[in-house]
């Protein structure tokens, strides 16, 4: 079978997949996009998550997955931002069980707790209907979502890529729209490795503040090994008494600032959030958090620069904090700066 999808950006592509609908309850959806088959729409489960399904005319599926709804347990999976590594387990309800691979190295890698626990309760349904799909001779996919649903959609690609469930010979593509951050560096360079070559986007409107977030923490533990800091105190030592009086009270002083900040990201977006989220999720089990919080973006940028036209077609009035974030101002830019057509 001829292969459909093509690497590198499409901007005609990504157009089609942010105009299929954003609330799929209405079986009219199918008519939203011509080209478009609606096959699946999955129930609301885990944080109010939710992805849909469709076939495009040339037999490629599409995983769209749906972002933040007004939902208190929606936004509690944004601010759930503690960090878990990228391979384990987590306990989703008492006979539910995530087991997950987001990484090659998992051993550095890490991902955001919240995020991982949307994407495990919605794994199974998606690995059950692309072997679905597969079986009827579909074996290219586009993953994609935008905002929350492309912070899941990074994990989700990682996700099906080291599932061993699933057939080797897929092809994957994916566009992260307006996508905050998914994870730490260490993953960042699994996710951009595996989809090298024009295969995994992230696409940021300039004006957008959500693609920033999570709050990114460095500490002298997040460096690769061997680095300057690995043995500061013994160079240290050889120095001569003022030098390694002065020197040893600056590195303790920098040190514990970022890894008192660690500690409390960890208590607040980690233990907290887990303790308002479990009364809407039972049996979620409290998963153990690493000692970082250092997210960084993922994917080939596709950035869309908002100029002074922009700004005065979408002003802020001093209230709508996502004026740059829906997928209006996103298309604007994108029809603006790639010639594509309404």
């Amino acid at each position: 079978m001829q292969a459909q999808l093509k690497p590198g950006f499409d901007a005609d592509e990504y157009d089609q997949l942010m105009r299929l609908p954003y609330n799929v309850d209405s079986p009219a959806v199918e008519k939203a996009v011509p080209g478009f088959t609606l096959l699946y729409v999955s129930p609301e489960v885990g944080f109010y998550n939710r992805w849909s399904l469709w076939k495009r005319s040339d037999n490629v599926g599409v995983i769209r997955i749906r972002g933040t709804v007004g939902k208190l347990e929606s936004w509690l999976a944004n601010f759930y931002a503690a960090m878990v590594p990228a391979q384990g387990t987590l306990r989703l309800t008492d006979s539910t069980t995530f087991t997950y691979k987001l990484a090659k190295d998992t051993a550095k890698a890490y991902v955001h707790v919240g995020w991982t626990a949307a994407l495990g309760y919605m794994a199974a349904d998606m690995v059950a209907h692309i072997k679905e799909m597969y079986a009827a001779g579909t074996k290219e996919f586009i993953v994609m979502g935008h905002s929350q649903g492309g912070a899941i959609a990074f994990l989700a690609r990682s996700y099906l890529q080291y599932c061993e469930e699933l057939p080797h010979d897929i092809r994957y593509k994916t566009y992260c729209s307006a996508a905050p951050k998914p994870g730490n560096l260490y993953y960042a360079y699994d996710f951009d490795n595996l989809t090298r070559n024009g295969w995994g986007f992230r696409v940021v409107n300039s004006g957008d503040w959500v693609p920033e977030t999570p709050l990114s923490l460095q500490t002298v533990n997040d460096f690769n090994d061997p680095n300057p800091f690995t043995n500061i105190k013994g160079e240290l030592n050889k120095q001569k008494f003022f030098v390694r009086l002065y020197g040893k009270m600056l590195y303790n002083k920098l040190t514990r600032t970022t890894n008192r900040s660690v500690k409390r990201f960890r208590k607040y977006l980690g233990g907290f959030v887990y303790k308002l989220s479990s009364r809407h999720l039972p049996g979620f089990q409290q998963p153990a958090y690493v000692f970082s919080n250092n997210y960084m973006t993922a994917g080939t940028p596709i950035v869309l620069l908002a100029d002074e036209e922009y700004y005065r077609r979408f002003t802020f009035d001093g209230k709508n904090i996502f004026i740059h974030h829906g997928l209006e101002p996103y298309l604007y830019l994108l029809r603006k700066h790639y010639k594509v057509q309404d």
